[in-house]
Protein backbone atom coordinates (compact mmCIF):
# COMPACT_ATOMS: atom_id res chain seq x y z
CA UNK A 1 0.00 0.00 0.00
CA UNK A 2 1.29 3.19 -0.81
CA UNK A 3 2.44 5.91 1.81
CA UNK A 4 -0.34 8.41 2.48
CA UNK A 5 0.72 12.29 3.61
CA UNK A 6 -1.95 11.86 6.48
CA UNK A 7 -1.74 8.70 7.62
CA UNK A 8 -0.83 5.88 6.17
CA UNK A 9 -7.55 -16.84 1.13
CA UNK A 10 -16.80 -53.14 -7.37
CA UNK A 11 -15.81 -54.26 -10.15
CA UNK A 12 -16.51 -51.27 -13.50
CA UNK A 13 -15.12 -50.48 -16.72
CA UNK A 14 -11.07 -50.18 -16.88
CA UNK A 15 -9.10 -47.68 -15.51
CA UNK A 16 -7.85 -44.66 -17.18
CA UNK A 17 -4.24 -44.84 -18.11
CA UNK A 18 -2.28 -42.14 -16.66
CA UNK A 19 -2.36 -39.72 -19.98
CA UNK A 20 -6.39 -39.79 -19.85
CA UNK A 21 -6.45 -39.18 -16.12
CA UNK A 22 -4.41 -35.85 -16.84
CA UNK A 23 -6.31 -34.99 -19.79
CA UNK A 24 -9.46 -35.47 -18.49
CA UNK A 25 -8.40 -33.23 -15.39
CA UNK A 26 -7.65 -30.44 -17.94
CA UNK A 27 -10.99 -30.46 -19.14
CA UNK A 28 -13.46 -28.25 -17.94
CA UNK A 29 -14.50 -30.52 -14.67
CA UNK A 30 -16.14 -27.17 -13.17
CA UNK A 31 -18.98 -27.52 -15.45
CA UNK A 32 -21.99 -28.54 -14.09
CA UNK A 33 -24.47 -30.80 -15.28
CA UNK A 34 -28.35 -31.57 -14.19
CA UNK A 35 -29.27 -35.02 -12.87
CA UNK A 36 -31.79 -36.79 -11.10
CA UNK A 37 -30.14 -38.86 -8.22
CA UNK A 38 -31.54 -42.35 -7.65
CA UNK A 39 -31.37 -44.93 -4.78
CA UNK A 40 -28.55 -46.47 -4.01
CA UNK A 41 -28.33 -50.40 -3.60
CA UNK A 42 -28.34 -51.15 0.53
CA UNK A 43 -24.87 -52.68 -0.06
CA UNK A 44 -23.73 -49.49 -1.27
CA UNK A 45 -25.55 -47.00 0.59
CA UNK A 46 -22.88 -45.92 3.08
CA UNK A 47 -22.21 -47.61 6.60
CA UNK A 48 -24.66 -50.30 7.92
CA UNK A 49 -25.06 -48.28 11.22
CA UNK A 50 -26.16 -45.11 8.94
CA UNK A 51 -30.40 -44.36 9.17
CA UNK A 52 -32.83 -44.87 6.34
CA UNK A 53 -31.11 -42.70 2.97
CA UNK A 54 -34.02 -40.43 1.33
CA UNK A 55 -32.90 -39.14 -2.35
CA UNK A 56 -32.12 -35.25 -3.06
CA UNK A 57 -34.38 -34.08 -5.53
CA UNK A 58 -32.04 -32.66 -7.76
CA UNK A 59 -28.38 -31.09 -8.92
CA UNK A 60 -29.17 -27.47 -10.38
CA UNK A 61 -26.72 -26.22 -13.26
CA UNK A 62 -25.24 -23.50 -10.66
CA UNK A 63 -21.93 -21.95 -10.90
CA UNK A 64 -18.61 -24.33 -9.43
CA UNK A 65 -17.65 -23.64 -6.34
CA UNK A 66 -14.43 -22.24 -6.04
CA UNK A 67 -11.36 -24.47 -4.63
CA UNK A 68 -9.48 -24.16 -1.47
CA UNK A 69 -6.60 -22.59 -2.12
CA UNK A 70 -3.57 -24.09 -0.96
CA UNK A 71 -2.04 -21.74 1.84
CA UNK A 72 1.51 -23.81 1.27
CA UNK A 73 1.25 -22.76 -2.28
CA UNK A 74 0.65 -19.08 -1.35
CA UNK A 75 3.59 -19.38 1.17
CA UNK A 76 5.97 -20.53 -1.45
CA UNK A 77 5.26 -17.53 -3.43
CA UNK A 78 6.17 -15.36 -0.26
CA UNK A 79 9.25 -17.32 0.19
CA UNK A 80 10.42 -16.76 -3.80
CA UNK A 81 10.01 -12.99 -3.30
CA UNK A 82 11.98 -12.83 0.02
CA UNK A 83 14.56 -15.07 -2.18
CA UNK A 84 14.38 -12.12 -4.74
CA UNK A 85 14.76 -9.39 -2.45
CA UNK A 86 17.27 -10.76 -0.56
CA UNK A 87 19.66 -11.73 -3.62
CA UNK A 88 18.80 -7.95 -5.32
CA UNK A 89 19.57 -5.23 -1.85
CA UNK A 90 17.44 -6.06 0.16
CA UNK A 91 13.86 -5.05 -1.55
CA UNK A 92 11.09 -5.27 -4.92
CA UNK A 93 11.29 -1.66 -5.47
CA UNK A 94 10.36 0.06 -8.60
CA UNK A 95 13.56 0.45 -10.70
CA UNK A 96 15.21 -2.16 -8.96
CA UNK A 97 16.15 -5.38 -10.04
CA UNK A 98 14.33 -7.43 -7.27
CA UNK A 99 10.93 -5.68 -8.89
CA UNK A 100 11.95 -7.08 -12.47
CA UNK A 101 12.75 -10.62 -10.68
CA UNK A 102 9.32 -10.75 -9.34
CA UNK A 103 7.83 -9.64 -12.43
CA UNK A 104 9.69 -12.63 -14.31
CA UNK A 105 9.04 -15.30 -11.95
CA UNK A 106 5.50 -14.56 -11.43
CA UNK A 107 4.83 -14.53 -15.10
CA UNK A 108 6.74 -17.49 -15.76
CA UNK A 109 4.10 -19.28 -13.50
CA UNK A 110 1.32 -18.44 -15.71
CA UNK A 111 3.13 -18.63 -19.00
CA UNK A 112 3.13 -22.35 -18.07
CA UNK A 113 -0.45 -22.37 -16.88
CA UNK A 114 -1.64 -21.71 -20.00
CA UNK A 115 -2.30 -18.28 -19.47
CA UNK A 116 -1.49 -15.08 -22.01
CA UNK A 117 0.63 -12.43 -20.45
CA UNK A 118 1.69 -9.29 -21.00
CA UNK A 119 4.27 -6.70 -20.05
CA UNK A 120 3.26 -3.17 -19.96
CA UNK A 121 6.07 -0.58 -19.87
CA UNK A 122 5.98 3.07 -18.17
CA UNK A 123 8.61 5.22 -17.02
CA UNK A 124 8.43 6.37 -13.59
CA UNK A 125 11.23 8.56 -11.51
CA UNK A 126 13.22 8.46 -14.66
CA UNK A 127 12.78 3.92 -14.23
CA UNK A 128 10.85 1.40 -15.94
CA UNK A 129 8.11 0.04 -14.51
CA UNK A 130 5.98 -2.68 -15.68
CA UNK A 131 2.51 -3.95 -15.28
CA UNK A 132 1.95 -7.51 -16.22
CA UNK A 133 -1.38 -8.64 -17.32
CA UNK A 134 -2.52 -12.12 -17.57
CA UNK A 135 -5.43 -13.45 -19.81
CA UNK A 136 -7.33 -17.06 -18.83
CA UNK A 137 -8.70 -17.86 -22.65
CA UNK A 138 -12.23 -17.96 -23.05
CA UNK A 139 -15.42 -16.62 -21.19
CA UNK A 140 -17.33 -13.43 -22.47
CA UNK A 141 -14.90 -10.44 -23.63
CA UNK A 142 -17.45 -8.58 -23.25
CA UNK A 143 -17.46 -8.88 -19.41
CA UNK A 144 -14.32 -8.70 -17.72
CA UNK A 145 -13.85 -10.03 -14.38
CA UNK A 146 -10.07 -8.47 -13.17
CA UNK A 147 -8.38 -9.31 -10.00
CA UNK A 148 -5.07 -7.52 -9.22
CA UNK A 149 -2.06 -7.08 -6.33
CA UNK A 150 0.20 -4.54 -6.61
CA UNK A 151 3.83 -6.36 -7.02
CA UNK A 152 6.26 -4.05 -5.47
CA UNK A 153 7.60 -3.13 -2.60
CA UNK A 154 8.84 -0.04 -0.67
CA UNK A 155 12.82 0.54 -1.10
CA UNK A 156 13.42 -0.04 2.54
CA UNK A 157 12.40 -4.25 2.54
CA UNK A 158 11.16 -6.86 0.72
CA UNK A 159 7.52 -6.07 1.07
CA UNK A 160 6.39 -9.56 1.86
CA UNK A 161 3.19 -8.56 3.67
CA UNK A 162 2.65 -5.42 1.53
CA UNK A 163 2.60 -6.55 -0.72
CA UNK A 164 4.15 -10.12 -1.80
CA UNK A 165 0.88 -11.24 0.19
CA UNK A 166 -1.78 -10.04 -2.12
CA UNK A 167 0.14 -10.70 -5.40
CA UNK A 168 0.58 -14.67 -3.97
CA UNK A 169 -3.10 -15.04 -3.28
CA UNK A 170 -3.78 -13.42 -6.76
CA UNK A 171 -1.00 -15.68 -8.64
CA UNK A 172 -2.13 -18.77 -6.66
CA UNK A 173 -6.12 -18.03 -7.36
CA UNK A 174 -5.14 -18.04 -11.34
CA UNK A 175 -3.04 -21.28 -10.88
CA UNK A 176 -6.02 -22.89 -9.36
CA UNK A 177 -8.02 -21.41 -12.42
CA UNK A 178 -5.42 -23.45 -15.13
CA UNK A 179 -5.50 -26.16 -12.44
CA UNK A 180 -9.36 -27.00 -12.37
CA UNK A 181 -9.61 -25.83 -16.23
CA UNK A 182 -12.10 -23.69 -15.16
CA UNK A 183 -14.64 -21.85 -17.94
CA UNK A 184 -16.25 -19.34 -16.89
CA UNK A 185 -18.94 -17.27 -18.54
CA UNK A 186 -17.49 -14.10 -18.10
CA UNK A 187 -13.47 -13.42 -19.37
CA UNK A 188 -11.11 -13.57 -16.65
CA UNK A 189 -7.97 -11.09 -16.31
CA UNK A 190 -5.00 -10.59 -13.46
CA UNK A 191 -2.83 -8.21 -12.91
CA UNK A 192 0.30 -7.03 -10.82
CA UNK A 193 0.71 -3.74 -10.97
CA UNK A 194 4.20 -1.79 -10.66
CA UNK A 195 4.96 1.30 -8.69
CA UNK A 196 2.22 1.58 -6.65
CA UNK A 197 3.89 2.89 -3.55
CA UNK A 198 5.45 5.58 -5.73
CA UNK A 199 1.29 6.62 -5.87
CA UNK A 200 -0.75 3.96 -7.92
CA UNK A 201 1.52 5.04 -10.72
CA UNK A 202 0.87 1.33 -12.67
CA UNK A 203 -2.76 0.74 -12.18
CA UNK A 204 -3.10 4.51 -13.05
CA UNK A 205 -1.15 3.89 -16.65
CA UNK A 206 -2.89 0.98 -17.38
CA UNK A 207 -6.41 2.61 -16.46
CA UNK A 208 -5.39 5.73 -18.13
CA UNK A 209 -4.69 4.01 -21.77
CA UNK A 210 -6.98 1.64 -21.24
CA UNK A 211 -9.94 2.72 -24.31
CA UNK A 212 -13.14 4.07 -23.23
CA UNK A 213 -14.74 1.21 -24.83
CA UNK A 214 -12.25 -1.26 -23.22
CA UNK A 215 -13.10 -0.08 -19.11
CA UNK A 216 -16.42 -0.32 -20.12
CA UNK A 217 -16.01 -4.46 -20.47
CA UNK A 218 -14.75 -4.58 -16.98
CA UNK A 219 -17.63 -5.40 -14.66
CA UNK A 220 -15.47 -5.56 -11.93
CA UNK A 221 -11.79 -4.65 -10.67
CA UNK A 222 -10.94 -7.08 -6.77
CA UNK A 223 -7.93 -5.80 -5.26
CA UNK A 224 -5.63 -7.92 -3.17
CA UNK A 225 -3.55 -5.11 -0.61
CA UNK A 226 -1.96 -6.39 2.84
CA UNK A 227 -4.21 -9.79 3.43
CA UNK A 228 -1.85 -11.34 6.17
CA UNK A 229 -1.07 -8.55 8.60
CA UNK A 230 0.62 -9.89 11.71
CA UNK A 231 -2.22 -8.80 14.01
CA UNK A 232 -4.61 -8.81 11.04
CA UNK A 233 -8.15 -7.28 10.82
CA UNK A 234 -10.72 -8.50 8.45
CA UNK A 235 -11.69 -5.80 6.23
CA UNK A 236 -13.98 -5.65 2.90
CA UNK A 237 -14.21 -2.74 0.97
CA UNK A 238 -17.54 -0.96 0.53
CA UNK A 239 -17.72 0.29 -2.89
CA UNK A 240 -19.57 -1.61 -5.30
CA UNK A 241 -22.88 -3.75 -3.20
CA UNK A 242 -22.61 -6.84 -4.95
CA UNK A 243 -18.26 -7.27 -4.93
CA UNK A 244 -18.85 -6.22 -1.41
CA UNK A 245 -21.64 -8.82 -0.57
CA UNK A 246 -19.56 -11.35 -1.86
CA UNK A 247 -16.77 -10.92 0.33
CA UNK A 248 -18.88 -10.19 3.34
CA UNK A 249 -21.49 -13.39 2.81
CA UNK A 250 -18.18 -15.69 2.72
CA UNK A 251 -17.02 -14.71 5.91
CA UNK A 252 -20.45 -14.42 7.23
CA UNK A 253 -19.97 -18.36 5.90
CA UNK A 254 -16.79 -18.86 8.24
CA UNK A 255 -18.37 -16.97 11.28
CA UNK A 256 -15.74 -14.46 10.92
CA UNK A 257 -17.40 -10.26 11.75
CA UNK A 258 -15.84 -8.00 9.15
CA UNK A 259 -15.27 -4.42 9.08
CA UNK A 260 -15.54 -1.48 6.71
CA UNK A 261 -12.37 -0.54 5.18
CA UNK A 262 -11.42 2.82 5.97
CA UNK A 263 -7.57 2.65 6.33
CA UNK A 264 -6.49 2.41 2.46
CA UNK A 265 -9.74 3.83 0.78
CA UNK A 266 -7.79 5.17 -2.29
CA UNK A 267 -4.33 4.67 -1.44
CA UNK A 268 -4.67 1.53 -3.38
CA UNK A 269 -4.91 0.40 -7.02
CA UNK A 270 -8.97 -0.04 -7.06
CA UNK A 271 -8.88 3.64 -7.11
CA UNK A 272 -7.79 4.24 -10.68
CA UNK A 273 -10.47 1.64 -11.79
CA UNK A 274 -12.96 3.63 -8.97
CA UNK A 275 -12.75 6.69 -10.28
CA UNK A 276 -12.90 5.66 -14.33
CA UNK A 277 -16.81 4.02 -13.53
CA UNK A 278 -15.66 0.37 -13.18
CA UNK A 279 -17.12 -0.75 -10.14
CA UNK A 280 -14.59 -2.42 -7.35
CA UNK A 281 -13.79 -4.02 -4.69
CA UNK A 282 -11.58 -5.51 -2.28
CA UNK A 283 -9.88 -6.88 1.09
CA UNK A 284 -7.42 -5.91 3.55
CA UNK A 285 -6.21 -6.57 6.85
CA UNK A 286 -4.77 -3.71 8.62
CA UNK A 287 -1.63 -1.58 8.28
CA UNK A 288 -0.50 0.92 10.68
CA UNK A 289 -3.25 1.94 12.22
CA UNK A 290 -3.90 0.54 16.23
CA UNK A 291 -6.53 -2.57 16.45
CA UNK A 292 -8.71 -1.77 19.20
CA UNK A 293 -10.24 -3.99 22.13
CA UNK A 294 -13.23 -4.00 20.38
CA UNK A 295 -11.27 -5.09 17.11
CA UNK A 296 -9.08 -7.77 19.23
CA UNK A 297 -11.82 -9.13 20.76
CA UNK A 298 -13.72 -9.79 17.63
CA UNK A 299 -10.77 -11.02 15.66
CA UNK A 300 -7.74 -12.13 18.53
CA UNK A 301 -4.63 -10.57 18.21
CA UNK A 302 -2.98 -7.25 20.30
CA UNK A 303 -5.45 -4.50 21.17
CA UNK A 304 -3.06 -1.37 21.12
CA UNK A 305 -0.54 -2.38 18.49
CA UNK A 306 -0.77 -1.62 14.79
CA UNK A 307 -2.18 -4.15 12.66
CA UNK A 308 1.17 -4.44 11.01
CA UNK A 309 4.02 -3.13 13.05
CA UNK A 310 6.60 -4.12 10.60
CA UNK A 311 3.84 -1.24 7.41
CA UNK A 312 7.06 -0.10 5.24
CA UNK A 313 9.63 -1.42 7.09
CA UNK A 314 12.93 -3.94 7.03
CA UNK A 315 11.24 -6.17 9.20
CA UNK A 316 8.07 -6.73 6.37
CA UNK A 317 9.64 -10.65 5.82
CA UNK A 318 8.26 -13.97 5.61
CA UNK A 319 8.22 -13.86 9.18
CA UNK A 320 5.49 -10.54 9.19
CA UNK A 321 2.73 -12.97 8.28
CA UNK A 322 -0.82 -14.21 9.71
CA UNK A 323 -1.49 -18.06 8.07
CA UNK A 324 -4.52 -18.25 9.11
CA UNK A 325 -5.80 -14.71 7.45
CA UNK A 326 -3.40 -15.25 4.42
CA UNK A 327 -5.52 -18.52 3.97
CA UNK A 328 -8.41 -17.06 4.47
CA UNK A 329 -8.34 -14.09 2.36
CA UNK A 330 -6.63 -16.14 -0.52
CA UNK A 331 -10.05 -18.32 -0.24
CA UNK A 332 -11.89 -15.39 -0.19
CA UNK A 333 -10.43 -14.13 -3.13
CA UNK A 334 -10.96 -17.49 -5.29
CA UNK A 335 -14.46 -17.94 -3.84
CA UNK A 336 -14.69 -13.97 -5.43
CA UNK A 337 -13.32 -14.89 -8.54
CA UNK A 338 -15.47 -18.14 -9.30
CA UNK A 339 -18.98 -16.38 -8.17
CA UNK A 340 -18.40 -13.09 -9.62
CA UNK A 341 -17.45 -14.58 -13.05
CA UNK A 342 -20.22 -17.01 -13.35
CA UNK A 343 -22.59 -14.62 -15.27
CA UNK A 344 -25.01 -14.23 -12.53
CA UNK A 345 -25.47 -10.53 -11.95
CA UNK A 346 -25.50 -10.72 -8.16
CA UNK A 347 -24.83 -13.52 -5.69
CA UNK A 348 -26.55 -16.64 -4.86
CA UNK A 349 -29.17 -15.45 -2.37
CA UNK A 350 -29.73 -16.56 1.22
CA UNK A 351 -27.50 -17.50 3.86
CA UNK A 352 -24.62 -19.99 3.19
CA UNK A 353 -23.21 -21.71 5.64
CA UNK A 354 -19.77 -23.45 4.81
CA UNK A 355 -16.71 -25.72 5.44
CA UNK A 356 -13.39 -25.22 3.44
CA UNK A 357 -11.43 -27.70 5.46
CA UNK A 358 -9.95 -30.60 3.50
CA UNK A 359 -11.17 -34.11 4.49
CA UNK A 360 -9.26 -36.69 3.25
CA UNK A 361 -11.31 -39.86 2.02
CA UNK A 362 -10.43 -43.20 2.84
CA UNK A 363 -9.52 -45.23 -0.72
CA UNK A 364 -12.17 -48.30 -0.21
CA UNK A 365 -12.28 -47.73 2.80
CA UNK A 366 -14.79 -46.03 6.10
CA UNK A 367 -17.01 -42.59 5.09
CA UNK A 368 -15.76 -39.78 6.48
CA UNK A 369 -18.01 -36.37 6.97
CA UNK A 370 -17.45 -32.60 6.82
CA UNK A 371 -19.79 -30.74 9.16
CA UNK A 372 -21.61 -27.59 9.16
CA UNK A 373 -23.25 -26.00 12.58
CA UNK A 374 -26.14 -23.71 12.06
CA UNK A 375 -27.41 -21.73 14.05
CA UNK A 376 -29.61 -18.86 15.08
CA UNK A 377 -32.78 -20.05 12.07
CA UNK A 378 -35.95 -20.30 13.04
CA UNK A 379 -38.08 -23.04 12.37
CA UNK A 380 -37.08 -26.16 9.85
CA UNK A 381 -35.39 -26.15 6.46
CA UNK A 382 -36.18 -25.19 3.28
CA UNK A 383 -37.95 -27.41 0.55
CA UNK A 384 -34.90 -26.28 -1.93
CA UNK A 385 -32.07 -26.32 0.70
CA UNK A 386 -29.04 -25.82 -1.45
CA UNK A 387 -25.92 -28.47 -1.14
CA UNK A 388 -22.81 -27.59 -2.89
CA UNK A 389 -20.19 -30.66 -2.90
CA UNK A 390 -16.74 -29.59 -3.71
CA UNK A 391 -14.72 -33.05 -4.01
CA UNK A 392 -11.21 -33.49 -5.37
CA UNK A 393 -11.23 -37.80 -6.63
CA UNK A 394 -9.15 -39.48 -9.54
CA UNK A 395 -12.52 -41.38 -9.73
CA UNK A 396 -15.93 -40.22 -8.72
CA UNK A 397 -17.77 -43.47 -9.47
CA UNK A 398 -16.68 -44.79 -6.66
CA UNK A 399 -18.17 -42.41 -4.50
CA UNK A 400 -21.57 -42.65 -2.56
CA UNK A 401 -22.61 -39.14 -1.19
CA UNK A 402 -25.04 -38.36 1.46
CA UNK A 403 -26.45 -35.24 3.38
CA UNK A 404 -26.85 -36.22 7.10
CA UNK A 405 -29.11 -33.86 8.74
CA UNK A 406 -29.09 -33.09 12.45
CA UNK A 407 -31.62 -35.72 13.32
CA UNK A 408 -28.90 -38.37 11.48
CA UNK A 409 -31.56 -38.65 8.79
CA UNK A 410 -29.48 -39.13 5.51
CA UNK A 411 -30.06 -37.84 1.96
CA UNK A 412 -28.92 -39.10 -0.89
CA UNK A 413 -27.16 -36.98 -3.17
CA UNK A 414 -24.91 -39.44 -5.16
CA UNK A 415 -24.58 -43.17 -5.77
CA UNK A 416 -21.12 -44.92 -7.13
CA UNK A 417 -21.50 -46.53 -10.59
CA UNK A 418 -18.82 -48.04 -12.42
CA UNK A 419 -20.13 -45.68 -15.32
CA UNK A 420 -19.25 -42.90 -13.79
CA UNK A 421 -15.78 -42.42 -14.79
CA UNK A 422 -15.40 -38.12 -14.78
CA UNK A 423 -12.96 -37.05 -12.11
CA UNK A 424 -14.08 -34.71 -8.67
CA UNK A 425 -17.81 -34.42 -7.69
CA UNK A 426 -18.25 -30.52 -7.43
CA UNK A 427 -22.30 -29.93 -8.11
CA UNK A 428 -24.75 -28.20 -6.30
CA UNK A 429 -27.75 -30.34 -5.44
CA UNK A 430 -30.79 -29.20 -4.25
CA UNK A 431 -32.74 -31.23 -1.20
CA UNK A 432 -36.34 -30.83 0.50
CA UNK A 433 -35.29 -30.87 3.84
CA UNK A 434 -38.12 -29.28 4.98
CA UNK A 435 -39.14 -32.07 7.70
CA UNK A 436 -35.78 -31.19 9.38
CA UNK A 437 -34.78 -28.49 12.17
CA UNK A 438 -32.58 -25.91 10.55
CA UNK A 439 -30.46 -25.83 13.07
CA UNK A 440 -28.26 -27.96 14.21
CA UNK A 441 -24.77 -30.28 12.89
CA UNK A 442 -25.42 -31.07 9.11
CA UNK A 443 -22.68 -33.03 7.10
CA UNK A 444 -21.47 -34.41 4.08
CA UNK A 445 -20.90 -37.92 4.45
CA UNK A 446 -18.70 -39.22 0.98
CA UNK A 447 -17.75 -43.15 1.31
CA UNK A 448 -15.29 -44.30 -1.56
CA UNK A 449 -16.61 -47.82 -2.20
CA UNK A 450 -13.73 -49.52 -3.90
CA UNK A 451 -9.48 -49.66 -4.40
CA UNK A 452 -6.95 -47.53 -6.49
CA UNK A 453 -8.33 -44.17 -6.34
CA UNK A 454 -7.86 -41.62 -4.23
CA UNK A 455 -9.06 -37.78 -3.21
CA UNK A 456 -11.04 -35.91 -0.44
CA UNK A 457 -13.43 -33.53 0.56
CA UNK A 458 -12.61 -29.80 -0.65
CA UNK A 459 -15.49 -28.03 0.78
CA UNK A 460 -19.27 -28.45 1.52
CA UNK A 461 -21.64 -25.34 1.89
CA UNK A 462 -25.12 -25.27 2.87
CA UNK A 463 -27.37 -22.15 1.41
CA UNK A 464 -30.58 -21.80 2.76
Amino acid sequence: MKHSASRISASRSPRRTAAATAATAAAAVLALAGLVATAAPAASAAPSAAPATRTAATTTANAAAAPDIPLANVKAHLTQFQSIASANGGNRAHGRPGYKASVDYVRAKLDAAGFTTSLQQFTSNGATGYNLIADWPGGDPNQVVMAGAHLDSVSSGAGINDNGSGSAAVLETALAVSRAGYQPAKHLRFAWWGAEELGLVGSKHYVANLPSTERSKISGYLNFDMIGSPNAGYFVYDDDPVIEKTFKDYFAGLGVPTEIETEGDGRSDHAPFKNAGVPVGGLFTGASRTKTSAQAQKWGGTAGQSFDRCYHSSCDNTSNINDTALDRNSDAAAHAVWTLSAGTSEPPAGDTYQNTTDVPIPDGGAAVTSSVTVTGRTGNAPSALKVGVDIVHTWRGDLVVDLVAPDGTAYRLKNASGGDSADNVRETYTVDASSETANGTWSLRVQDTARYDTGYINGFSLTF
